[in-house]
């Protein structure tokens, strides 16, 4: 009777310390084994190439920050890429968003959607559920809605179209000992061109004494440029600014000036985006069509970034480091920085925890000329603008002075 007692007395002791060290363990176990962050990007469709550059740019940071131990205040939970269609019509960016959020529901940030109509119509999802998504994308619009879990890490393109057009004039003058008097413009009627055209015919144009003798505009895909390139000829503008948003349209407008004689050296062409530095348009068109081509960007390589870059090179096979790519290496910095503090994998406090950053230094600063700090409305502050020429078949940076890799050189007409 005595061993019966003593045998339950032991067995109930055993039974307490094993619950005992389960519940001891129990906050060990929580943590998270891998962290779930998006790339949702075109991956098909007209704008694919540019959702292929954010990929690479992201998958680097990915492996980067597990290779130095991922998340650290969360037991060195790893960080995981899901990478999501956007496809090439807004309806589809958006479908594909409530699609990842739905399968994906312990997702706890992204960045994307390139396009700035895509990023219009994906960011009302993962605004509703409390995803902060960060974004390359230029319309003012994005973060002109009222929306806490928006981070733009670029200037708009209404910032971008305010700064831009005073420092080419002043190019310009400086290289020819003249102010340009009439320009152009052929663009499609995506957000991002909307946004940056806007401040010009509203007035922009006309204080900097600049008649638009071209205004163009048209839905993409083009299917022919050649009526929109014969008003070109026509009018002889001073200064001509493209503001398609993809590869194949660029294509086609830069051919047709070529035909029609009107490329660089008769008049100077002035792009937006970082379409327009694609290495895949280099092999499309040739170094030829593209000599002297300026282009404004939010982001590109600069100084200071060559460790990124010769890192990005060697992984990729890509001739250089584009705006997508470097973003969206940075983004995934960001969206480490604020798990770090966050201390949990909860999108609303890494959202929380973004609003609060003040990076001077480190990766995400790094790729982030002027550091990482948002505004209220989520506008990165601070952010410039920076402009890129093609020069001898490449893109380099030519402004601003203090991250140029080489002098901007203004066709001769």
């Amino acid at each position: 009777m005595l061993k019966v007692r003593l045998r339950s007395v032991l067995t109930a002791a055993l039974a307490a310390a094993v619950l005992l060290s389960v519940v001891t363990a129990a906050p060990a176990e929580a943590q998270p084994k891998e962290v779930k962050v998006a790339v949702i990007a075109p991956l098909s469709g007209p704008w694919a190439r540019q959702g292929q550059l954010m990929q690479m740019g992201a998958e680097m940071a990915i492996d980067e920050i597990n290779e130095k131990g991922g998340i650290k205040a969360l037991g060195g939970a790893k960080m995981k890429l899901i990478l999501v269609d956007a496809g090439d019509t807004a309806e589809k960016a958006k479908n594909a968003a409530q699609r990842v959020l739905a399968q994906e529901p312990d997702l706890v940030g992204g960045t994307g959607a390139w396009l700035s109509s895509f990023t219009l119509a994906v960011t009302e999802i993962t605004e509703r559920a409390g995803v902060p998504m960060l974004t390359l994308s230029y319309s003012d619009a994005i973060t002109e809605r009222g929306f806490k879990y928006v981070f733009q890490t670029s200037p708009t393109g209404g910032t971008q179209a305010r700064a831009a057009l005073p420092t080419i004039l002043e190019m310009a003058q400086k290289a020819t000992g003249k102010k340009p008097k009439t320009v152009g413009i052929i663009m499609d009627n995506t957000a991002a061109p909307v946004s940056f055209a806007k401040p010009m015919r509203e007035g922009g144009l006309q204080k900097l004494g600049l008649e638009l003798v071209v205004d163009e505009v048209f839905t993409p895909p083009l299917a022919d440029a050649t009526a929109l390139v014969q008003k070109v000829r026509r009018a002889k503008p001073d200064i001509m600014l493209l503001l398609p948003t993809s590869v194949p349209d660029d294509k086609l407008i830069l051919e047709k000036f070529n035909e029609f004689k009107l490329g660089q050296g008769r008049i100077p062409l002035i792009a937006n985006g970082a379409h327009i530095g694609s290495p895949e348009l280099l092999k499309n068109v040739g170094p030829q069509l593209l000599e002297g081509l300026m282009f404004i960007v939010a982001n590109w390589g600069v100084k200071g970034q060559e460790a990124i870059i010769e890192r990005f090179v060697k992984r990729t096979g890509e001739p250089w480091i584009t705006q997508d790519s470097m973003t969206a290496y940075g983004d995934m910095w960001i969206l480490k920085e604020a798990l770090e503090r966050a201390g949990a994998a909860d999108s609303k406090k890494v959202a929380e925890e973004i609003r609060k950053l003040d990076l001077k230094e480190g990766p995400a600063a790094l790729a982030f000329p002027g550091g990482v700090k948002f505004e209220p409305n989520g506008r990165r502050a601070g952010a410039h603008l920076v402009i890129v020429q093609w020069q001898k078949g490449k893109a380099v940076t030519v402004y601003p002075a203090e991250l140029a890799v080489a002098e901007p050189i203004w066709p001769k007409q």
